[in-house]
């Protein structure tokens, strides 16, 4: 008998409400608004079954089924990205959850493979993924989320802050196997999602508005895998125009690559 293959729904939570920067699923990225270039990337990974963006808001909804995308309305008080993605797993059932934040641009599709082919295999119940930080001004800047893991690639705790910090290093600096980022997508099993979305607020995720750490202070482990594949991050106004000029930038050469894989061999 043939095993069933585990169906992965990505699911992109997009609020229209935001403290820094209302809006933001819509604004403008060239000629693409930013929630229809992360869709887009997610629904081209060949490990992934399905995927749809969970909003509050009927003007987010319109543009995503306007450029051919599934969307749902997910209306209430959700704390977090994290529970308006466990509303759409009761709502829509499924095997394993992606909770991939709508200001979070992967560049490639296989960044969210690098996520989902090791979690299936490892039977973990919740994963995230991490990549080497270069910038040293990333290190210090309080919107870009570190994260820091033991031997076996499990979470020991992400912050804002500069972690870890090098003691008798004064300049402070990126080191590479040492820094890393955190990027903004998980994986659940449905079953540790729902009960994850049932737990209190943790005191370290109120105080770091970080979600995941909600995951660390109820014993629920999150093991962490490291990607190579790039991912643009959009926080505030300012990040746009640097963002929208990566996006062409990338789009000029898969199109470069395309041309050269088309042309005859002479």
């Amino acid at each position: 008998m043939t095993k069933a293959v585990p169906s992965v729904t990505v699911v992109i939570p997009a609020r229209y409400g935001s403290s820094r920067f209302p809006g933001k699923p819509l604004v403008m990225l060239g000629r693409k608004p930013m929630i229809q270039h992360v869709y887009e990337q997610a629904a081209a990974c060949r490990a992934v079954t399905d995927v749809l963006v969970a909003t509050d808001d009927e003007r987010i909804k319109q543009a995503v089924e306007g450029f051919g995308g599934r969307a749902v309305m997910m209306a209430g008080d959700y704390r977090t990205g994290t529970d308006r993605v466990a509303g759409v797993a009761r709502k829509f059932g499924g095997d394993y959850f992606v909770n991939l934040q709508g200001d979070e641009i992967p560049l490639q599709p296989d960044l969210l493979a690098d996520l989902i082919d090791p979690f299936i295999k490892s039977g973990v119940e919740m994963g995230t993924l991490k990549r080497t930080i270069e910038s040293t001004e990333d290190v210090h800047n309080p919107s870009v989320v570190k994260v820091v893991t033991d031997q076996a690639g499990n979470a020991l705790y992400f912050s804002r802050a500069p972690i870890p910090l090098v003691r008798d290093d004064p300049s402070r600096r990126a080191i590479e196997g040492l820094h890393y980022i955190h990027l903004g997508l998980y994986m659940y099993r449905r079953d540790t999602l729902l009960k994850l979305a049932s737990l209190s607020t943790g005191r370290l995720e109120d105080a770091e508005k970080l979600e995941q750490l909600r995951a660390l202070e109820h014993g629920i482990a999150i093991r962490v895998w490291e990607t190579a594949h790039a991912s643009l991050r959009v926080d505030t106004p300012e990040d746009v125009e640097s963002a929208a000029e990566k996006l062409q930038q990338c789009e000029f050469v898969k199109r470069e690559l395309g041309v050269l894989k088309a042309a005859p061999s002479r």
